[in-house]
Order: structure tokens, then C-alpha cells, then sequence
């Protein structure tokens, strides 16, 4: 019996995923990684990293079972723009804040998309704003400003 790739973007996609969870399982190596009830520094990594690797080997396996389209085109304008949105997130973060940084890189990123618009774009910066500062900030006490030295003296 031969294996063939029946649906190459599932293939393509879970090798992706069990990559980048690999190497952040490799990365997270020599942390403490604690309990659930006292987390250390590599707990968060390691639990995230598994179940991206998990369904990386989901995907992977259902590329070989299940029919899919062949690969279109890659968009350069997708990578560069979400790629992008990230460094303004890590830039903007300590002196402009949360809610500035989470709205810089919703819109960046989302503009990456064909079906952007702009209502959609604001209305998402605007929610996904208020709930990271809600649950980072207050509720798990993050110490991360909600308006940056920029605005706030």
C-alpha cells in the first residue's frame, strides 16, 4: 500500500504545527515547569505546544485520508502584514500600552485578509482591546499599562 498526500494544504499545514510546537517544546526544555496549581515559567509553553502538536498529527494524518484542492498561490502580502502587525505589538506594548497594541496588530493583521473592511477591523481592535486588558491586566494581574507613557504621565 502506498501513502500519497491526498490534501496538501492539510499536510503542509500540520508539518507547520508540529515544527513550531517542537520547537517551543525544545525551547521550554529546561524551565520549571511546576503544577496546575503552581505554574512555572515553561507549563504555559509546554501545554500550548502539545495541543498544537496534537492537531498538527490531526491534520497530518487527514491529508492522507481525506481529498483536498492542490495548493494556490502563496501571498506574500498575508506574511508581511501579519509579520508586521507582531512587531508593532512588541514595539508599542510598553510605552503606548495594551489597548493600543492589541488594536495596532488586529488591524494590521486583519487588513492581510481579502475580505477586510474597515467597520469590521475597528469593531474587532475595539473588543479584542477591552478584553485583553480585562483579562490580562485585572484578572491575572499582568503588569502591563492599559494606556502607555505616550498617553498617560
Amino acid at each position: 500500500m502506498r501513502l500519497s498526500i491526498r490534501n496538501p494544504a492539510d499536510f503542509w499545514s500540520g508539518l507547520l504545527f508540529v515544527a513550531v510546537a517542537s520547537a517551543f517544546l525544545w525551547i521550554a526544555r529546561n524551565y520549571d515547569f511546576g503544577s496546575p496549581l503552581r505554574m512555572g515559567p515553561s507549563f504555559f509553553p509546554v501545554v500550548l505546544s502539545v495541543a498544537l502538536a496534537g492537531v498538527g498529527l490531526i491534520a497530518l494524518l487527514r491529508s492522507f485520508a481525506v481529498e483536498g484542492d492542490k495548493l494556490g498561490g502563496f501571498t506574500v502580502k498575508g506574511l508581511l502584514l501579519v509579520t508586521l502587525g507582531s512587531l508593532l505589538f512588541g514595539i508599542l506594548i510598553e510605552r503606548a500600552g495594551i489597548v493600543v497594541a492589541v488594536s495596532a496588530i488586529t488591524l494590521v493583521s486583519a487588513y492581510a485578509s481579502v475580505k477586510f473592511t474597515w467597520k469590521q477591523g475597528l469593531i474587532m481592535a475595539a473588543l479584542l482591546s477591552v478584553f485583553c486588558a480585562l483579562v490580562f491586566v485585572y484578572g491575572l494581574g499582568v503588569p502591563m499599562p492599559i494606556l502607555g507613557s505616550w498617553f498617560v504621565d
